[in-house]
């Protein structure tokens, strides 16, 4: 692990929470991590939904 690390402070219920998540073997900071990438396919996801519904318009690729 690079760099310094950090200290989150986290309430008794969100660890056991976060505690039901972790693989035996991975670490926190593999665990956040991997929680992180979920959120942003869900967030990919979400705006996907939005576009096909003509909720949010796109730009072609080709004018970008």
């Amino acid at each position: 692990m690079g760099g310094a690390t950090k200290r989150i402070p986290v309430s008794e219920e969100t660890w056991k929470e976060l505690g039901k998540e972790k693989e035996p073997g991975q670490t926190w900071d593999e665990l956040l991590k991997d929680l992180n990438i979920e959120a942003e396919k869900a967030k990919l996801v979400e705006t996907a939904h939005k576009m096909e519904d003509g909720e949010i318009e796109g730009v072609p690729l080709d004018d970008v």
